[in-house]
Order: C-alpha cells, then structure tokens, then sequence
C-alpha cells in the first residue's frame, strides 16, 4: 500500500482545520499537516514538502496573498499547487487570487467532497507536468549528445567518417529527417520544417532505427556521421 500523500492546511480558524483534516484523512489517501497561520506554515515548508496546499485567505499578520507570494518566489514551491479557502466571494477577490497564482479558489462554506475532488484535480495535473518535464529534459540531454557529435565530427581529432559498408536506401523524406535530427532538431522543429506532424516525424525517426539498427537518436547520428549518410 503506498504512503498518504502529504498536505498542508493553513487556516487560523480552529473548527476549519479539525474539520477539513478529519475529512481528508478518513479514507487514509492524505495526511494533513494543520497550521494556524502562515507563518507557521512557512516554517514546516523549511523541512517538509507536501504535494499541495490549502490555505485560508483572511489570516492575522500574513495573510494568504502574502503566504502565496512567498510561494511563488521561492523555485522549491513555485510550481507547488495552491487552493484558497475563504469567505470572501466576490468575484474580484477570486480574481486577485488567481493572479497571485493560486491554482483553485473555494469559498467557505464548502462541501468537503469538491476540495476532494479538487485536491484529485491538481495533483493528477501536477502529475502530467512533472511527467512532462521529465520526458523535455531527457530529450534537451540526447540532443545535446548529438550537437556534441556534430562538433566531434567537425575537428580533426574527432570522429571521421568511414565508407557504408552496405547500401541503405532512404527515401527523400526519411532522408530530410535524418538530416535534420543531425542536426540536433527537435521533433516539433523537424515538423515545422517540413510542414508534417510530430507523430510523421516519430514514424520516419523510427524506420530509420531499423533501417540502421539502431535504439536511440545519439546511436542513429553516430551511425550516420560514421557512414556518410547525412548531407
């Protein structure tokens, strides 16, 4: 079974955090870490880091807005998901709450069973983007690898360039594509250059691994630079 997920209720009124901590907590899917300001809550950040927090607006000394901008200034919690309780609902009070970067806003009283699924929401999002992240900077450290074996191959101490030893037939547009992944291009940049899409440009990328035998784009470049096959 895997751990609870971290959380941080931020709200001076006492009800609400027994409240709302006892409801999250019931079904053993969240553990809620309660403060009574911010403060307070700044000071757990310094030591722990929960994957999304819910704070009160209305605070004595620093309020929600402040707390967040705290937040958002610091890199460990800038991307940090946010949602605002508060009895506020004017439509300009959400507004301002959204361009300080709060991610969600729910205004007191509220059916626990929405910041539930709130709470779902964001981290499922929160997910994505990470996973995304992830994904962005595999690909920034292959294309690197290849612009490193294009500047190997431009000096003489690099890498030289030995005849095929067989004959691999490429078609002109499987052909442009090599070339350009060469050349370090991303997929979006290969598309846009040909005027195709990226799921086009994933195909041709992958029959040029076969076609090569090879697995991975910097093999695919090797390959092509070593046997003369790029223009």
């Amino acid at each position: 079974m895997s751990s609870p997920t971290p959380l941080l209720l931020v709200d001076d009124e006492p009800g609400v955090r027994e409240s709302v901590q006892a409801y999250l907590e019931d079904g053993g899917e969240f553990q809620v870490h309660a403060a009574s300001n911010a403060i307070e809550a700044w000071d757990y950040l310094q030591y722990h880091l929960p994957e999304l927090i819910i704070s009160d607006i209305m605070m004595p000394q620093v309020d929600g807005y402040q707390l967040l901008a705290q937040l958002r200034a610091d890199p460990r919690f800038k991307s940090l998901p946010v949602i605002f309780l508060t009895a506020r609902g004017m439509t300009c009070d959400r507004i301002q709450g959204y361009q300080s970067g709060c991610d969600a806003y729910l205004s007191k009283p509220f059916d626990p069973e929405e910041l539930e699924a709130m709470i779902h929401n964001l981290l499922a999002r929160r997910q994505v983007n990470l996973e995304a992240s992830s994904e962005s900077n595999k690909l920034q450290e292959i294309y690197q690898e290849i612009r490193t074996l294009k500047e190997q191959i431009s000096h003489p101490a690099g890498l030289t360039t030995t005849p095929a030893p067989m004959k691999i037939d490429l078609t002109p547009r499987e052909q442009s594509v090599l070339d350009l992944v060469a050349q370090g291009l991303m997929n979006k940049e290969i598309a846009s250059q040909l005027k195709t899409s990226v799921r086009n440009v994933e195909k041709y990328v992958s029959r040029l691994f076969g076609k090569t035998g090879t697995n991975s784009r910097t093999e695919l470049v090797r390959f092509a630079l070593q046997h003369g096959l790029t223009h």
